[in-house]
């Protein structure tokens, strides 16, 4: 008896990605056009994977080229720019065999998608580290000092501890292990990237809840940046305890 249409697009529903290929197989020499269309979608889904899977491939260039070393972090931070809120700093070590899919520069992805990889990450990562620099700490010793305590912070918090660290464009001072800066690191590196990723969704996650504190600055909307509405407010409400005084010298003046 031949199968419903309806049927067979439950079993392509229900299969994995890997199993999709012999379904293909299965099906192709069905003419029926509902069925068909079921294989078109099927068939675009792989060619979807598969690129994607290539593209993760090359974001693990410089884990290859460092595959000697028993535990490679990759480091980057987010929040350098803002007026208001923390500098973080995420130190990722992903096992050798990382088989995470999607994971790009946190700019690049969606929140939702940043949410969904963060909780991948942390769940697949051999160790994981944040490190935070205050607002006080920013205005203390300035911008780039703090971003350095930041990153430093997170890596000494993984364990096991890395052995060659992935940097995205800088190099640590104060940190003895062996470190690499690439350019564009969190474009390139699939460790950058997933230290982005943790760092991004983290920092966000924390001016959500500074927006309920100060709600008149639109924190959860503007994440601390300098959006029109945000220096509106700054204006004036004035300063929050979390605003950067060495950014908004210029703002307050006016």
């Amino acid at each position: 008896m031949e199968q419903k249409t309806s049927e067979i697009k439950a079993i392509f529903q229900a299969a994995d990605i890997q199993m999709l290929p012999e379904l293909i197989k299965r099906y192709e020499t069905d003419e029926r056009s509902g069925v068909k269309a079921i294989i078109l979608s099927a068939e675009k889904k792989v060619i979807a994977y598969e690129k994607e899977a290539e593209r993760t491939k090359q974001m693990q260039k410089f884990e290859r080229e460092y595959a000697s070393y028993s535990y490679i972090c990759g480091i980057d931070e987010v929040g350098r720019g803002p007026l208001a809120g923390p500098v973080v700093a995420g130190a990722v070590i992903l096992p050798k065999d990382c088989d995470i899919l999607y994971i790009n520069d946190s700019k690049q992805l969606s929140e939702k998608k940043r949410e969904e990889l963060y909780d991948v990450i942390m769940e697949k990562a051999v160790a994981t580290g944040l490190g935070f620099a205050s607002p006080e700490r920013i205005d203390e010793i300035n911008i780039l000092q703090a971003t350095y305590e930041a990153m430093r912070e997170a890596v000494s918090k993984l364990s096991p501890a890395p052995d060659l660290l992935l940097n995205d464009a800088v190099t640590i001072p104060g940190v003895d292990i062996k470190q690499v800066p690439i350019i564009k690191g969190d474009a390139k590196s699939i460790s950058i990237a997933a230290a982005s990723i943790i760092a991004k969704v983290t920092r966000d996650r924390m001016m959500v809840q500074y927006a309920q504190v100060f709600p008149e600055y639109d924190f959860a909307g503007n994440k601390g940046y300098g959006s029109a509405s945000h220096i509106e407010a700054l204006k004036k409400y004035g300063p929050t305890p979390i605003h950067r005084k060495s950014f908004i010298k210029n703002f307050m003046e006016g």
